[in-house]
């Protein structure tokens, strides 16, 4: 007998996840096929600029969910200062007990409450925690998370070695990635831009958008010409929708669509191109029908130009064409001639166009009013495939319409009014299957058994008694005819199993009556709200840490430097900590040797050095660079530095994000550092919160620096001043050229470069804490940190010097700030620890 042969594995689907900025947008995503929807309540979520929802509909809405077959995801995904804790554990109380099924979390305090209140309601680590490796995801997992959302950053082969690594580790948790949307020029949670520029916290959901700017280039105190590119920061859209096979096969969970601040069109657009692409991939029939299509109505709901983003690996040619950092559309072509007489233009369109279409006219200066509207009419040569469009009297200036201007389509009404023809009206259009069994035999009922995807089951009994049929009797092809019809419910049937014992009947009047019991019971069922547990005894104050008040240390100045010559000023300066923080690791060695030369004092200056603040699978030698400096201690970044430093001398720096008291107890009492430094999303009152909640030897405050605003994978070097794509082929500018970029109001911001070919755009003016510095020292603070970037040694002199006389009551904060203004070049701001 031949061996049968194996039927080859079910691609396992991943869930497909689709944002809701309101009630018409959660049933935009529900009728096109989202498995899972994530939305923000009122506070603590990273779109407060979206419609959001409010606790009070948490039971409506998760009810309603729930009967869809959806799940909902509650998005807390911003850092939660001191204050907040109360409200927050509030906020946590009302989401487990409506049934939500997750929270998305950035937090480490947050996530520490969750857990302290409830053992079984699932945390998922948002992309603001930047999880970038297998480190990363088991912090998150020994922290208490279900699932976690690595860094957009991450490219499929980083994934597959995550998966990889987790499995070496013996940790099984699933993961999830973002497939299409708006990207992040900065790690997400690494980004302090609109905090620095604006006091608008990326971290607290009040992203000023900065990326989109234009910024010109200064290559070595020179303006570097690039044409048209202006928009040096702005990413194109991710569209993982090419790669999607691949994606599938990684084995990752749960597939992310951006857009909380999007329209419900938008949110129906996407869902359903990828809900499509998915069910064709698990049945091995390909991405598309219509590839064509599908990339036309992606980029007709929103589109900056579709690219894979970093699925594919870095190619920094192509992430940001630089061109514009704002919705275009569909692209159609170039103005061949213009008639302002008869208010058209022609054009050899690559794109459909037709009458109702709206369009803009793009001359290269997106930062300026373009022209643009609704065509009126079509006019189609018979021997060209050049069109005439014309447009109403006056809704285009044609004196700002150029031969040459590229056109772009905006706007598509019979699209839009198919898209909302999707989820229009009450009945619902997305059927979820079913499975049923169908039990019974002579003189007894039928017994019929439901079984969804969630994991309800319900039965339900015939009120009569089976027959033996004399002729027809119930087949399986009749029972499926029968119990099948599932119009207008939430569900339509997959697989039906017939276990009839027997030829026998049963009136059809009693099928449709089990089925539509069947439905009601199966809604009834799925409605009810999610038992997580919730503990009525845990509370916060439970975790609060133990505040002891030990006598009060002299005030002493960290200097942080970026240049070796800037070594020998803070060493001059009497400065007994020095951190340093270098492009090329292995020059740390060389610093480390610079501060114990030092023959003129008995005791030389500690020194830390600075691991890069990203780590990436197959990125440990450049820790292993790091360390082999042998400096005094490092400063820690991330969660690779947590585990690859955990016997060394480590201070937790401001990339971990610590902006309350349960994070500053997690880091402090299960790592071995010295101190952590405080936030940069923290105002003066909300520090004071924070470092009255905890002992006060936990802390020290960076009071003066160049606020590093991006961090970013995106290389400027590698990106505008070569030709190639990544480090393997640029030719490495960054060795060769000092670059910074200047804003719309003239700003220079400094860039840097770091071992891992990562940018950092540092504000071009200083911000310093100086008015609030004794303050500080009345609370306990005894650890304040100076930062430079380019300074030269002798501005670093002076600055120090300024502080020192601040710390020793000659000076006051405010002298302070007029004098750096005065003495520095850039001038220093307040900053952000104003209120």
């Amino acid at each position: 007998m031949p061996t049968p042969i194996p039927s080859p594995p079910r691609t396992h689907r991943p869930l497909l996840l689709a944002p809701a900025g309101n009630w018409e947008c959660a049933k935009a995503a529900i009728e096109n096929g989202a498995d899972a929807i994530y939305f923000g309540l009122e506070r603590f979520n990273a779109r407060m600029r979206a419609e959001n929802f409010t606790e009070g509909d948490l039971p409506e809405l998760m009810a309603w969910l729930h009967q869809r077959g959806v799940k909902g995801y509650v998005t807390m995904n911003t850092l939660i200062f001191p204050q907040e804790l109360p409200a927050a554990e509030q906020y946590l109380r009302s989401i487990i007990l409506a049934g939500v099924d997750a929270a998305i979390v950035q937090d480490v305090g947050l996530c520490r409450l969750i857990r302290h209140l409830s053992p079984d309601f699932p945390i998922h680590a948002s992309t603001q925690m930047t999880v970038t490796s297998a480190a990363g995801v088991e912090f998150a997992h020994e922290l208490g998370c279900d699932l976690v959302v690595l860094a957009r950053e991450c490219s499929l082969t980083e994934i597959d070695k995550i998966q990889g690594q987790l499995g070496d580790r013996e940790i099984s948790i699933p993961l999830e990635v973002f497939v299409h949307g708006a990207l992040c020029v900065a790690y997400s949670g690494q980004c302090l831009t609109s905090e620095s520029l604006g006091g608008r916290s990326a971290n607290r959901g009040e992203c000023a958008q900065a990326c989109r700017m234009p910024y010109d280039l200064i290559v070595d105190g020179e303006s570097y010409y690039l044409g048209d590119k202006k928009y040096l920061l702005s990413p194109q859209d991710l569209a993982g929708l090419n790669v999607l096979p691949e994606i599938v096969k990684s084995g990752v969970s749960c597939l992310k669509i951006e857009g909380r601040l999007k329209t419900p069109e938008y949110v129906a657009n996407v869902t359903k191109v990828y809900r499509s692409a998915l069910d064709r991939i698990v049945q091995d029939l390909g991405i598309s029908i219509e590839p064509a299509r599908d990339l036309y109505n992606l980029e007709m709901a929103f589109s900056r130009g579709l690219y894979t983003g970093w699925f594919e690996g870095i190619n920094n040619q192509a992430l940001a064409h630089a061109r514009f950092g704002k919705k275009r559309g569909v692209y159609l072509g170039e103005v061949t001639r213009v008639y302002p007489d008869r208010e058209a233009i022609t054009i050899d369109p690559i794109a459909p166009i037709k009458a109702g279409d709206g369009i803009v006219f793009d001359c290269g200066h997106p930062e300026d009013r373009e022209e643009g509207g609704r065509v009126y009419e079509v006019f189609k040569s018979d021997n060209q495939s050049e069109v005439m469009l014309t447009f109403g009297r006056g809704a285009v200036n044609f004196r700002q319409v150029y031969i040459g201007d590229k056109v772009w389509k905006t706007s598509d009404p019979e699209l839009d009014k198919q898209v909302r023809q999707t989820y229009a009206g009450d009945v619902p259009k997305f059927q979820r299957s079913i499975d049923l069994e169908i039990h019974g035999e002579v003189n007894q009922p039928l017994i019929a058994i439901a079984r969804d995807d969630m994991g309800y089951v319900v039965q339900v009994s015939s009120e009569i008694s089976l027959v033996a049929a004399q002729n027809q009797p119930l087949t399986t092809e009749k029972l499926i005819a029968q119990l099948g019809r599932l119009g207008n419910t939430p569900f339509c049937l997959g697989n039906l199993t017939n276990n009839l014992v027997g030829d026998l009947m049963l009136p059809v009047s009693a099928l449709n009556q089990i089925r539509r019991e069947l439905v009601a019971k199966l809604t009834t069922a799925r409605s009810k709200p999610k038992s997580w547990q919730l503990s009525s005894t845990n509370q916060l104050i439970d975790l609060l840490p133990k505040v002891m008040h030990p006598g009060l240390n002299p005030p002493q100045l960290i200097v942080l430097v970026r240049k070796l010559d800037q070594i020998p000023a803070a060493i001059a300066s009497g400065i007994a900590t020095i951190y340093c923080e270098l492009e090329d690791p292995r020059k740390y060695r060389e610093a480390v040797q610079l501060v114990r030369a030092t023959k003129q004092l008995s005791i030389p200056p500690q020194i830390f050095v600075a691991p890069p603040r990203i780590t990436k699978p197959g990125e440990n030698w450049i820790l292993e660079q790091v360390r082999s400096s042998d400096a005094d201690g490092y400063l820690i970044r991330n969660y690779d530095h947590l585990e690859f430093f955990k016997t060394d001398r480590c201070v937790g720096d401001f990339a971990l994000n610590v902006a309350n008291p349960l994070t500053a107890d997690y880091f402090y009492q299960n790592y071995t550092l010295d101190r952590l430094t405080a936030s940069y999303d923290l105002n003066i009152d909300q520090l004071t919160a924070l470092i009255s909640s905890c002992p006060r030897d936990w802390f020290e405050v960076t009071i003066h620096q160049h606020m590093p605003m991006f961090h970013m994978e995106h290389c400027v070097f590698c990106a505008f001043l070569s030709e190639g794509t990544d480090y393997t082929n640029c030719g490495r500018p960054c060795d060769e050229h000092q670059v910074k970029l200047r804003d719309r109001v003239g700003t220079e911001h400094i860039l840097q470069a770091d071992a891992g070919c990562r940018n950092t755009v540092f504000n071009g003016v200083a911000q310093t804490g100086a008015e609030y510095i004794h303050r500080l020292v009345e609370l306990g603070v005894y650890n304040f940190r100076l930062e430079f970037v380019n300074e030269s040694p002798e501005v670093v002199s002076e600055t120090i010097s300024y502080y020192q006389q601040l710390l020793g009551g000659q000076i006051s904060g405010a002298e302070l700030w007029k004098s750096l203004q005065l003495s520095s070049q850039l001038g220093v701001t307040r900053g952000s620890l104003g209120v």
